[in-house]
């Protein structure tokens, strides 16, 4: 297969969707073939999630596209990626803001894409296993952050590491499907929109699906 062509019209069709030409621009560059097992890298460039290991997933393209484009970045951003997973979206990240610090639950990944990230060049992207406290509240406050797995409801420890007038996008709901929502903090509290429907992995941990310590 011709991982090229395929990636061009992956491409012509999220243009066709999505009119954010800085957010498609910064996907392009980063080689996602590059983020999955061997086996798999001739499935890349369809507009689908896919499997890696710890039966975790890296997200489809269209919703990569959708959630860092609704985060509105800034190159000066300091971004925090809850679910590091293979490192595709903490690369895109990293075109697109000055820092991003992402975290993950399982050992195994967070090694994994660590190496890769340092091996492809993207050297402002600090990796972190997952603590007690979901997300690293030793690096907030954040002006944006992303969760990559669906959360039961907003979590409190996430909010309180946004910065004055910082976004989050989050996949709330139940195991089975998810609404996605954009969260936006301001001086009076916080707003919520939603996005529409999606599904992903479970978040686990504090604030997730083994404890309901949210709002």
């Amino acid at each position: 297969m011709n991982l090229e062509k395929v990636k061009g019209k992956l491409f012509r069709d999220l243009r066709a969707e999505l009119d954010d030409p800085t957010v498609l621009n910064a996907m392009f560059e980063v080689q996602r073939e590059a983020f999955v097992s061997g086996n798999l890298r001739c499935l890349a460039y369809e507009n689908m999630p896919l499997a890696i290991a710890e039966e975790q997933t890296i997200s489809q393209p269209q919703i990569v596209a959708k959630m860092i484009s609704l985060l509105s970045l800034r190159g000066s951003d300091k971004v925090l990626e809850v679910g590091t997973g293979s490192g595709y979206q903490a690369a895109i990240l990293s075109l697109l803001a000055a820092t991003v610090v992402t975290t993950e639950r399982f050992k195994s990944l967070i090694d994994v894409a660590k190496k890769r990230l340092r091996l492809l060049g993207y050297e402002n992207v600090i990796a972190r296993e997952a603590g007690d406290i979901m997300g690293s509240s030793a690096d907030a406050p954040f002006d944006a952050i992303v969760v990559a797995a669906a959360a039961p409801r907003l979590p409190r420890d996430l909010l309180d590491q946004l910065a004055s007038n910082g976004r989050m996008m989050i996949p709330v709901g139940p195991r089975q499907s998810q609404d996605l929502l954009l969260v936006v903090k301001s001086e009076e509290g916080y707003s919520v929109t939603n996005h529409g429907k999606c599904r992903f992995v479970p978040l686990v941990g504090p604030s997730a699906w083994d404890t309901f310590d949210a709002i």
